[in-house]
């Protein structure tokens, strides 16, 4: 029956959608967490470098030479920022500072404040572009919101649509097949089932249930039944 296959249609429509904004929503948030991840991992490798540079600078105090030791953590520290480049303003600062490195570790001033000057410039570009990143892994996060509101949206309205559909289609009939056979087995033998904008399938089940009262009604009336059915069981006799 078309009927049948129309309920069906618009269960698997209902389950279809209810898949695909849960696909969406997973699909989502998945992306969300490498965003983040990607804030963490890139740029807080520098700005920890470029802190430590900052604090062995400070440790030994203005116009002092590096010790061995010292000179070693500070290239380890450096060596870390400049295998971690993830901004475009990076590779000309670091340039700049690698130059600076000998008359550095030698205790020279200028050398010094230079390499303060870069190294705080360093942690300031890290930083803006965690901001950054943080705003876009935001912004996935406020459209993906969005995103999943408009497919709970679409799948509500699919609800709705097939909700109303199937009350018309199926309950509606149904109750009135119902209705009709109480009313039949309460003796209102004259009630027979009706209805407005009918599919074809409900026209055709209550056509077949009132020509089958129709026959009811004629048996116990005593006439005869189409088909040449007499009341009593036998033959209609045809003329020879």
């Amino acid at each position: 029956m078309r009927l049948a296959q129309a309920v069906r249609v618009g269960a698997w429509i209902l389950v279809g959608l209810n898949l695909l904004m849960a696909v969406g929503a997973i699909g989502i948030f998945n992306r969300m967490a490498p965003a983040i991840a990607v804030i963490i991992e890139r740029n807080e490798r520098s700005i920890n470098a470029c802190v430590d540079m900052l604090a062995i600078m400070a440790a030994t105090g203005s116009g002092s030479a590096f010790s061995t030791q010292e000179e070693a953590r500070f290239r380890e520290a450096f060596a870390r920022t400049r295998g971690n480049i993830t901004e475009a303003e990076e590779p000309e600062i670091l340039e700049r500072m690698a130059t600076a490195l000998p008359a550095l570790f030698h205790g020279d001033i200028t050398a010094r404040a230079g390499m303060v000057a870069d190294t705080q410039l360093l942690d300031q570009i890290n930083r803006e572009a965690m901001v950054r990143a943080d705003r876009q892994a935001q912004q996935l996060g406020r459209a993906g919101a969005w995103g999943v509101v408009f497919m709970a949206l679409a799948v509500f309205l699919a609800g709705v649509l097939f909700i109303r559909s199937l009350t018309a289609r199926v309950v509606r009939p149904l109750e009135e097949i119902h209705a009709v056979m109480t009313a039949h087995r309460s003796g209102e033998t004259l009630r027979r089932c009706s209805g407005a904008d009918l599919s074809r399938d409900v026209a055709a089940v209550f056509t077949g249930i009132n020509e089958l009262l129709d026959q009811v009604q004629a048996l116990h009336s005593g006439q005869a039944c189409p088909g040449g059915f007499q009341p009593s069981g036998q033959p209609e006799r045809r003329p020879g």
